[in-house]
């Protein structure tokens, strides 16, 4: 690893895009940024115009240090470090395509979910499918949306990993006027943490789609991150302060801001679309549906009290009416 180290974005999405905005703040003299996306339509649209077509379109590009590829085993041989913002339920797909090794990539996850068919989180499985050591796992944690990286809107990061030199490596590849980062050697923590998030970010939109106001939001959001705090420390037990940015703020963006597409796709269900009518809805994957599911599955394990996250999984997978279960949680929230 050294500070030439070539990296690679793979995904197309609002977050790739801003991902590759703050990377190419930094780009040294002769480097690129490769960038894997799948749509070649999209490709040929940012050589020509800067600028992608279906998200964060106000973000201009610049094709000086982008090697833009549909070829995923080329963008992965040119690249050392490679950051995913692929959606979690979507992974396996691209993966499905790598023929190379990737044993001594460094592992990027700006994912924020977990794998739907291994309930694993995004390090767990690179090490499991892909050999990938624990240590060459990055996690890019909140709280940041990417409309407000468009916006130049001062953000803030943290990177964790267990090789805090790694963490700090891609910190300060991401670091710009307006972002700031930090670092963590909790990786478990802040995926983890990251994933129920979404799930959270949901039910507050179905209760303000059932018209809850600001006093049960808070109530709301307060018994949702103690739900994280039994969650995380449970499955990975180490010294976290829960009140950091990393888990409480990334929390509390998600859940309130107008840019939380979980908020929007819980928002929707709470004003009575179906799952499938609000997905066809939405113009991007709300993560925290799936997360929904592989939380409450992992859960069946460990029998963590997390009646929140039990609600948003009633009311997404077993149909249950929102108005009745988010009046059952009301009964258990304090």
């Amino acid at each position: 690893m050294s500070g030439n180290s070539t990296i690679a974005v793979l995904g197309g999405g609002s977050w790739a895009t801003a991902i590759v905005k703050m990377l190419s703040e930094n780009v040294s003299d002769g480097n690129t940024i490769s960038w894997y996306m799948r749509n070649n339509d999209s490709i040929d649209f940012i050589r020509e115009h800067e600028r992608n077509p279906k998200y964060l379109s106000s973000v201009e590009l610049d094709n000086n240090v982008l090697y833009l590829s549909s070829d995923i085993n080329d963008i992965i041989n040119r690249s050392e470090v490679l950051i995913f913002a692929i959606p979690s339920a979507f992974l396996q797909d691209a993966l499905n395509k790598i023929t190379v090794d990737l044993k001594d990539k460094i592992i990027v996850s700006a994912i924020k979910g977990i794998v739907p068919s291994d309930n694993l989180i995004i390090a767990e499985y690179f090490n499991q499918a892909f050999d990938v050591p624990l240590d060459s796992a990055v996690v890019i944690a909140g709280p940041c949306h990417a409309e407000e990286v468009a916006l130049e809107r001062l953000s803030y990061i943290t990177i964790a990993s267990q090789d805090l030199l790694k963490a700090e490596f891609v910190a300060n590849m991401l670091e710009t006027r307006y972002v700031k980062t930090t670092i963590s050697d909790d990786i478990y923590g802040t995926e983890y943490s990251a994933v129920l998030k979404n799930v959270f970010a949901i039910a507050a939109g179905i209760c303000h789609g059932l018209s809850y106001g600001d006093n049960f939001q808070a109530v709301l959001i307060s018994n949702a991150i103690q739900e994280i705090k039994r969650f995380v420390d449970t499955v990975h037990p180490i010294n976290r302060d829960i009140k950091s940015s990393a888990y409480l703020g990334d929390l509390l963006v998600t859940a309130y801001s107008k840019f939380s597409r979980n908020r929007t796709f819980g928002l929707m269900i709470g004003k009575g679309y179906s799952v499938q009518a609000a997905q066809l809805e939405m113009n991007m994957v709300a993560e925290g549906y799936y997360a929904a599911e592989c939380i409450f599955q992992i859960n069946s394990k460990y029998n963590i009290y997390m009646p929140i996250s039990e609600a948003v999984y009633n009311i997404l997978y077993l149909g249950k009416p929102a108005a009745f279960e988010i009046k059952l949680l009301t009964d258990k929230l304090r």
